[in-house]
């Protein structure tokens, strides 16, 4: 597994790959991934934390059940840009899942991603307790829009993808 920058997914991804967006909780792991045209980002259930390796092996099936060819992980800086504690657990989180993945992850600066998708979610009219169980990956789909939204700018479709 490699860390990438976002701008080089496009060259990274194999032709008819998705890509996946991460939103890493204490308690859940929020994904989304997108479709095979890389245009939108589709949430999937959450992953309630456990262990580690239990965690890691559920996200996985996950990536390969929906065919993914490279992962978007959200980073929680803070708002002057600096890091903290919350952006080092998510750099260790791939760390440790180097040996485990071939595939290529990258950062995604998610600053305001959960708030979003909390308004999002209020606005659909979600009660607090259905929020709650969706918030993460929500959140994950925000975060994949992102940089689903600036390879398209950057690069169009990468090689391989259908046009839209």
């Amino acid at each position: 597994m490699t860390v990438i920058a976002v701008e080089d997914i496009a060259g990274n991804l194999a032709p008819g790959k998705t890509l996946a967006g991460l939103d890493l909780g204490d308690k859940t792991i929020g994904i989304a991934v997108s479709d095979a045209r890389l245009s939108f980002a589709h949430p999937r259930p959450v992953i309630l934390r456990k262990k580690f390796t239990l965690d890691v092996t559920a996200l996985l099936a996950q990536l390969e059940k929906d065919d993914v060819g490279a992962v978007v992980i959200g980073l929680p800086v803070n708002m002057d840009g600096s890091e903290g504690p919350r952006a080092q657990k998510s750099r260790a989180f791939v760390r440790n899942m180097a040996p485990l993945s071939p595939l290529p992850f990258a950062f995604w600066d998610e600053r305001l991603s959960t708030v979003a998708a909390e308004r999002t979610l209020i606005e659909m009219d979600f009660s607090r307790s259905k929020r709650a169980g969706k918030i993460d990956s929500a959140a994950a789909a925000f975060i994949l829009q992102g940089v689903l939204d600036r390879l398209r700018v950057l690069n169009g479709p990468p090689s391989g993808h259908m046009q839209p």
